[in-house]
């Protein structure tokens, strides 16, 4: 039941109230916004602008932006491209996938600033004035009675209490989902045998161009992102090890960088203190069952993912393409029922479960190798990649995931 303890200063309702304006829960408020469901986006913090986010932006998310006219604007920004992905080891080189064989408009990984495409999509959203975005939004208690989520109860920036009533609440509120928490909805975790730790490098003209190059070797390994001017770095190590790490001081990691990838050695003393890094407790967790009554959890509050492949935000788009697809018509209607909010979860647990048996056979099979100095390159790995009728599927896992989704346009609201 529902708590009456602290005064509540405004109370709105609406039929879809969406926490977490990341991108499950900007894309889902946005598509639900064009079919004219009225829908209120809560975000807890003051703007979109969290470092060392998911940069990257798959070929799938770029059909979809494509599809709502918003891929023009995403590629005026500064971004870069990500055509290949090879894999480096001693001198060794392998094209792990070529997403230039695909049949897409978009053949590569585009690679931007979480924060910008985030501000995209809420503009795009704002034009319709059945949205509403609120930051400073911190949600705090779930509005329940018999047994139904009827909306939530969040803290404005000045600390007031306010509501939010709605048929139907959506969780798209991250790893450390509140919303979850609140509901009393349990997930299953593994520990991957990583963690990873980013910052950035400058990129010059001579270095490679539009990839990412993953090199493995004397119990390093790591990870590059080109991102234009710059390379995303992810230095990744064993679990739970960055303290020891950074107890051997900054040039610890410089120097163990610089052995691996020895044509960045020539930049790596731009790394001057550990304020410039981020580190990322890599973990892969999945909720059995995504809803109750009045509730459905999206994106990584259903399924964190691992950072292998970088598919996060796309796996989390696709989950809020699928819930557009299921859920407008009966929000449309006023009545969305608990076998709707099941049929989203039936039409993206499968994918889901098999991208993360992906990362978790990677992790295990590359990573964790390569970080205790015993990665060989494996024989499948250079069958998957040189047979033709093979060496496709990984550039098509990688853009589109197991299956390919699609936004279907719903009749408008009458």
């Amino acid at each position: 039941m529902e708590r009456e303890t602290e005064p509540v200063e405004s109370t709105q309702e609406t039929q879809c109230c969406i926490v977490g304006a990341g991108p499950a829960g900007a894309v889902l408020g946005l598509l639900l916004a064009r079919a004219g469901v009225p829908v209120i986006l809560l975000e807890s913090h003051p703007d979109f602008d969290r470092d060392f986010r998911g940069d990257t932006v798959h070929p799938s998310t770029l059909e979809l932006l494509d599809q709502l006219g918003l891929a023009s604007r995403l590629h005026q920004l500064p971004h870069g491209k990500v055509r290949t992905m090879h894999l480096r080891t001693g001198n060794r080189c392998v094209t792990l996938a070529d997403l230039g064989r695909l049949k897409t408009p978009f053949p590569y990984v585009m690679t931007l600033p979480q924060s910008k495409l985030l501000e995209l999509l809420a503009s795009e959203a704002q034009r319709f004035a059945n949205f509403k975005l609120l930051m400073r939004a911190n949600v705090q208690r779930l509005v329940e009675s018999e047994g139904r989520v009827h909306g939530v109860r969040y803290r404005d920036g000045d600390n007031r209490w306010h509501e939010v009533r709605a048929p139907l609440t959506i969780a798209a509120d991250g790893r450390f989902s509140k919303l979850r928490h609140l509901a009393g909805i349990q997930s299953e975790s593994t520990a991957p045998p990583m963690d990873v730790v980013w910052f950035r490098l400058p990129r010059k003209a001579n270095d490679p161009g539009e990839s990412a190059e993953l090199y493995v070797g004397g119990g390093h390994f790591a990870v590059l992102l080109d991102r234009g001017e710059e390379w995303q770095i992810g230095y990744v190590i064993l679990k739970g090890s960055f303290a020891a790490l950074r107890g051997e001081g900054i040039n610890a990691l410089r120097s163990g960088l610089g052995d691996l990838v020895p044509w960045l050695a020539d930049r790596v003393d731009r790394l001057q203190d550990w304020q410039q890094v981020a580190v990322l407790n890599v973990e892969s967790s999945l909720v059995k069952c995504w809803h109750k009554p009045g509730l459905l959890l999206i994106g990584d509050a259903a399924h964190v993912m691992s950072p292998v492949g970088g598919v996060g935000i796309n796996v989390a788009v696709q989950d809020a393409v699928e819930a557009a697809n299921v859920l407008t018509e009966p929000l449309q209607r006023g009545a969305v029922t608990e076998a709707d909010l099941a049929r989203v979860q039936q039409k993206r647990m499968f994918a889901v479960k098999i991208v993360q048996r992906m990362q978790r056979f990677l992790q295990n099979r590359i990573a964790s190798p390569g970080l205790t100095g015993t990665f060989k390159l494996p024989w499948w790995l250079r069958l998957v990649t040189s047979v033709p009728g093979l060496r496709n599927l990984p550039a098509r896992l990688l853009a589109f995931g197991p299956r390919r989704v699609r936004l279907s346009e719903p009749a408008p609201a009458r």
